[in-house]
């Protein structure tokens, strides 16, 4: 048992590595290619990635009961809008140098996640996690009323599309991989038209020319996909709690790159903001370690 709870967190922490460090630096480089095309190639090679693990792990017989299932396909479009969508803010982030922000976001999130549990499963809330989710909610009202156009509107997209997009996953509890295939698959008729759209228009980078620059992009369906797997397995051998600790290691990380190494602005409004979510981090993990 010990050795199967060390191996999750082994693949979470790899899993919230690859997305905080390998993630942030491939998808930075790539944005030379515009954001608009690189968000279409995350979604057209992440419906490749996951259509070809769905072969190799034998899984079509799962995809196509869920398929026949009205209630998870209703579902999953509204989950699929919400993770297009936080995709497509994220790469705005990462190419218009808002990584800070977009770690805000992932700060917030898991106590985002908190409050939602209690609002549509009525999950209990200690006095504890109420007052994280208050700091949460000073923080963001302190940046709006302080400076407005330091608000990190990116972080607050970020962190309600994941948010909203666990909550309608959970409701529905399917295989995390064949869920998001079929979200891909929602997704990919428009990825499809935008990219006719900028090959039309002659402004892609993804050309038969250029092999090596092909291959290049397509790795955008395994950067996505991979991290996925590590962590979703992290969380079936040693479960929620701790994985969710071992998550903060990704917004730590995208910080720390977007402030020492991409030299992003970071203001004495932001750092006090950060400050009363740090707290907020700090209250949640000690409170979540004290109840598992």
């Amino acid at each position: 048992m010990n050795k199967e709870f060390n191996k999750g967190l082994l693949l979470a922490g790899f899993g919230s590595f690859w997305w905080g460090f390998l993630g942030v630096l491939y998808f930075k480089y790539i944005t030379f290619i515009g954001h608009i095309e690189l968000v279409v190639h995350r979604c057209l090679w992440t419906t490749f990635t996951l259509i070809i693990t769905t072969f190799l792990f034998s899984k079509w017989h799962i995809f196509f009961e869920i398929a026949r299932n009205k209630k998870y396909l209703v579902y999953l479009f509204f989950s699929g809008f919400l993770i297009f969508v936080n995709w497509s803010v994220w790469i705005y982030a990462i190419a218009t140098n808002r990584i800070i922000d977009a770690s805000f976001g992932y700060f917030m999130m898991p106590i985002l996640s908190v409050m939602l549990g209690y609002i549509f499963f009525n999950e209990k809330l200690n006095s504890k996690r109420i007052f994280s989710i208050v700091l949460v909610v000073i923080s963001i009202l302190y940046l709006i009323l302080i400076s407005f156009k330091s608000l990190p509107w990116v972080g607050i997209i970020v962190a309600l599309s994941w948010g909203f997009y666990n909550l309608i996953r959970k409701k529905i509890n399917i295989d995390t991989d064949i869920g998001l295939l079929i979200e891909s698959l929602y997704i990919l008729p428009f990825a499809l038209i935008t990219f006719y759209l900028i090959t039309k228009n002659g402004h892609n980078d993804f050309q038969l020319s250029n092999p090596p620059m092909m291959l290049f992009i397509l790795l955008a369906g395994p950067m996505t996909v991979i991290p996925l797997f590590l962590y979703v397995r992290g969380v079936e051998l040693c479960g929620l709690g701790p994985t969710g600790m071992i998550f903060y290691i990704t917004p730590s990380l995208q910080f720390l790159l977007g402030y020492f190494y991409y030299d992003e602005s970071f203001t004495i409004t932001k750092l006090v903001s950060f400050i009363i979510i740090w707290i907020a981090v700090i209250i949640y993990l000690k409170d979540l370690y004290e109840t598992n």
